[in-house]
This record gives structure tokens, C-alpha cells and sequence, in this order.
């Protein structure tokens, strides 16, 4: 199976080379646990080794990934400039309709269900980070998101697409955890308490990815001005 790296060297090697190829990946995490940068960390190898990328955008602008990019020492201007990086401004568009329905317009709602996001996803597209789809999972029934979980998978799988999908955690727990059951692989963030540090620390596990061994444990991670760092634990114990 291909792997396309997570442009982050350590996590790689517990992947056995990195995401396996041409299937959905989950993320997930509390605010601030760092989801959003593991997605412009994989764009950012992706664009550097000359592949076709796209990000959908539910949250934030093509400014604000710039800068959040900047700040890991990645720049991914360049490559939005010339059309390898294409940049999907479904939050503006989200934006808009709400700030028309305020002041009385009455737009027909803004209403994207999840296989959409698929459709508009160009052929030559290789990678693909969709972030957040918790917006699509907090309005509907928990059988309409499966089935719309299950049909944009199918189709990004025919596009032969490798994806990280984002879901922020108060989502992913609304939705009884839907989303990890239909993805290929899950990775989960966490930001708890270091029981013997007495400090606050960000965690990553990796719960699930097919054809791949992996490890249950935990790994402490950083987010450095070179970007996403990771360490073993070393079985520190946290605090609930």
C-alpha cells in the first residue's frame, strides 16, 4: 500500500511511512489540541513533493491558514498562487448566508450535506484536508450523518484521494462517534494534565489504521515554531 507522509517525521514512523494512500483519515480533538496543524502539516509535504492539494475550509480563511502555516515556518502561499493548493472558502460562504439571515434577507438556508464537499473535490486532486466537518454532524440525525458519512467516503475513495477529515471533539461525542467507525484510520488529540509534571501537556493516540501496526500508547507531543514535535510518554499518568 502507498503512504504519503503526515509531514511530521515521527509520526511517519509509527505509521509505517505515513497515512495509507487513497483513504479517509480522521483527527479529532478538544479546541486548541492542534488539528487544524496536522492538516497544514500534510498539505505542506504534500505540496513540497509536487502533489495536487485542497483544503475545504468550514472554519477559517485562506488568510488565517496562511498564518497559522507561517508560524510553523511553512509557506504555503506559493503554492495556492499557482493553483496546486486550491483553498475551498466554504466558511465565507457559511458567513455570509448567516450575517444575511440576521439582518433579514431570508436566503434559503445554507444547507451542504457531506457528499457535496466530495463533488466538488477536482479529479486531480491527491490530497485533501476537510476542516471541520463537525459543523454538517451538529444538524442532523445521527442516521442521515452516517449515511452522508458513508457516501462521501465512497466518493472520495473513486477519486482515489488521500483525505484528512477534522472533527472537533464536542462533535465527534454529540454524534456517538460515528465518524471514527467509517474512516479508514483515527487519530485523537488531547490536552490533559501531566499527574507527575503538574502541567498541562497535548497527547496523541492513535485508536485506529487499518493495515498498519500500531501502538495503543500514547505519545506527548509539542507544537514548536518548527512545528508538530513528539515524544513517548514514557507512561506518565494523567490526570481525568
Amino acid at each position: 500500500m502507498e503512504r504519503f507522509s503526515t509531514g511530521i517525521d515521527e509520526l511517519d514512523k509509527k505509521l509505517s511511512g505515513g497515512y495509507p494512500g487513497e483513504k479517509v483519515i480522521l483527527i479529532t480533538g478538544v479546541a486548541g489540541s492542534g488539528k487544524t496543524i496536522f492538516g497544514i502539516h500534510f498539505l505542506y509535504r504534500s505540496c513540497l513533493e509536487g502533489k495536487k492539494c485542497m483544503m475545504i475550509a468550514t472554519e477559517e480563511t485562506p488568510e488565517d491558514i496562511f498564518y497559522q502555516a507561517s508560524l510553523l515556518g511553512h509557506d504555503l502561499k506559493p503554492y495556492y498562487e499557482s493553483g496546486q493548493l486550491l483553498i475551498e472558502r466554504i466558511f465565507e460562504n457559511r458567513s455570509k448566508k448567516i450575517g444575511q439571515t440576521r439582518v433579514g434577507f431570508k436566503p434559503e438556508s445554507f444547507e451542504i450535506e457531506l457528499p457535496n464537499l466530495a463533488e466538488i473535490v477536482p479529479e486531480d486532486t491527491e490530497c485533501l484536508v476537510i476542516d471541520n466537518i463537525g459543523v454538517f454532524a451538529l444538524r442532523i440525525s445521527t442516521k442521515k450523518l452516517r449515511d452522508q458519512l458513508d457516501g462521501m467516503n465512497y466518493l472520495l475513495r473513486k477519486k482515489r484521494c488521500t483525505t484528512l477529515l477534522v472533527m472537533d471533539e464536542a462533535a465527534y461525542n454529540m454524534s456517538q462517534q460515528l465518524a471514527e467507525y467509517t474512516a479508514y484510520g483515527s487519530i485523537r488529540l488531547l490536552v490533559k494534565e501531566n499527574a507527575y509534571l503538574g502541567k498541562m501537556e497535548r497527547y496523541l493516540n492513535i485508536s485506529k489504521m487499518r493495515s498498519t501496526p500500531i501502538s495503543p500508547d500514547m505519545s506527548v507531543f509539542e507544537i514548536t515554531s518548527e512545528g508538530i514535535k513528539i515524544r513517548e510518554s514514557g507512561g506518565t499518568e494523567l490526570v481525568d
